[in-house]
This record gives structure tokens, sequence and C-alpha cells, in this order.
């Protein structure tokens, strides 16, 4: 990987380039290794240009925006970030059409605020979710019984062969934690919401709401991934990790929260390693115990 010259292309496409950065600050588990160059997104012809540039460099790569469903490796990554953030998040409403177009790294918190100040409802269950809008839509992000398939109108994303596109909703496969980019590998740019009229009073109490529940509910003060693991078919993670007594087991700096065991926590210097260790040995005592198989949710990055 020649550094001199990725420094040139971000000097070009006005990106901000960060060589030699520690994965632990950009993901909300506060772990990771060095990752030996991150460019900062500032558009979509960037994040055509820099994809085309690492595939055709044949460079290992991989895509972060909050990093809040991520685990990130000990030993870092020898590769090229795209990392989709504050520089890359326009949020654009019309009223008229009762819509809020996003650039993929605007952060879905300040998204919900932005729609309860403009009078839209319709993303009050997803305010306090830790991450951006394209993040949120590549695994259908939701919680108390609303998910983002429930809003989302269409969204722009580069293909395998680094052309920008455009979706609509109905064909882009939207289920539990599934969606067509998490199947194919696309990068989201860009999405569309369609929300409905409101009183900006009634959506902020809702919104308020939601967050007492969550502080309530979760182990905010700890960092982590947010949900560690899916939902099985037929049960909940939580209960079932629950009924098998492995709330406040631990594994190094990593633990199986005492508030609500859906998530494993960083409790004070957890590696990556005392995470996955943990992880395993949840999912091979749950599956003993009660044969239901666990699947991690957030992504592996190493």
């Amino acid at each position: 990987m020649d550094i001199g010259e990725i420094s040139k292309l971000c000097l070009r496409l006005g990106c901000r380039l960060l060589t030699d950065c520690p994965l632990s600050e950009y993901t909300t588990f506060r772990l990771g290794g060095i990752c030996r160059a991150m460019i900062s997104i500032n558009s979509a012809k960037s994040a055509v240009e820099v994809l085309r540039y690492v595939r055709e460099k044949s460079l290992k790569y991989g895509v972060i925006g909050r990093g809040s469903n991520i685990i990130a490796s000990d030993s870092g990554f020898d590769g090229v970030i795209l990392l989709f953030g504050a520089d890359f998040a326009e949020v654009l409403v019309c009223k008229d059409d009762n819509e809020i177009k996003c650039s993929s790294g605007a952060l879905l918190s300040s998204v919900c605020a932005q729609a309860q100040h403009e009078g839209l409802s319709g993303m009050e269950n997803l305010y306090g979710i830790p991450g951006t809008v394209g993040g949120a839509l590549y695994m259908n992000a939701g919680a108390y019984g609303s998910e983002i398939r429930d809003i989302v109108v269409c969204a722009e994303y580069i293909d395998e062969s680094n052309t920008l596109r455009t979706v609509s909703a109905e064909d882009m496969d939207l289920s539990y934690r599934h969606s067509i980019f998490a199947d194919r590998g696309y990068i989201i740019t860009s999405v569309t919401l369609r929300l409905k009229k409101g009183d900006p009073e009634d959506i902020k109490i809702a919104m308020d709401e939601c967050m007492k529940k969550r502080k309530l509910k979760q182990p905010l003060n700890y960092p982590s991934a947010g949900s560690t693991f899916k939902r099985p078919e037929g049960s909940y993670a939580s209960l079932l990790i629950e009924q098998c007594g492995l709330k406040g087991m631990t594994c190094g700096g990593a633990m199986v929260s005492e508030k609500h065991s859906g998530f494993i926590v960083n409790k004070g210097g957890a590696t990556c390693e005392d995470v996955l260790t943990l992880c395993r040995r949840v999912q091979e005592i749950v599956r003993e115990k009660t044969g239901f198989r666990l699947e991690l949710e957030p992504v592996i990055l190493s």
C-alpha cells in the first residue's frame, strides 16, 4: 500500500487522510488496533473514486460509520478504511413531500432531532440508536417495534462495478437485521426517508420517552456494540442468556451486562479477543442448555 499515492488521491478529492489511527477511537466498543489508512469520505463522488482506487489496486478495505455495530480486531486493519462520518452528513428536508434526504454519514439521532424540529413524525422509536443513517439501513436497524424499513423510500449506493445507483425500498430485501446492501457488499451513499406531519411537542415527548426506556434498560454507561446477538426465531437472545444464568459472566475486560443480558460490554480494558471468547462461551452454553443457536449481530472488522 502506497501511502504517498493515497495521500495524493485524498488531496485531489478534498478528503482527509488519517494514518496509523487506533480503531478504538472510531468504534463504540472502544477496542481495536491500528488502522493503516482511514479516508474521511466527503461526497458520493469521492466514495466512488476511493472505491475504484482500492479495488483496482486490490487493497484490503472496509467501511465505518460511527462504528456502533463493529468489533474491531486487536491486530488492527492493514488496509484502507472508508469513514462515512461528519464530513459526509448533509441532511436536506423537503417539507412539501414530508421527506428527508440524508448523506449516509449523518447520525441517526441527529436526523431524528431534525425531523422533530420540522414537525415530521415516524422516527421517534429510532431515537438513540447510536449509528449513522447508512449503517442503520445497511442492517435495517430498529427498536421498540419500529424499523428503518418502515420509513425508507429509496437509497443511493455504489455497486461492485463502482457505479452509483438508486434502489427503491421495495427492492432492498429488508427484513430483520438484513438488507440487499449487506448481502452484496454495496456501499450506501444517501438515504431518503418519508415521514408524516406531526406536532413537534408530541414528537419530542415520544422521543424523550424512548430515550428514557433506553437509559432504564440498557447499559449505556459501558462501551458496547449494542445488542450482541440477533433475535433467534422463537425466542429472545437476552431471555435465553438470562435463563442460562450468564449475567455478569466475564472474560478479561468483557462482561455479559448485569443490566441487560443481550449486551456484552467493555467494563474496562477489554480486547477484541476477550469479547469474541466471551461470545463463543455464551453461544456454546445457550446451545447446550436450550438448543438455540445465537448469531452475532455486530460485524467483525479484521
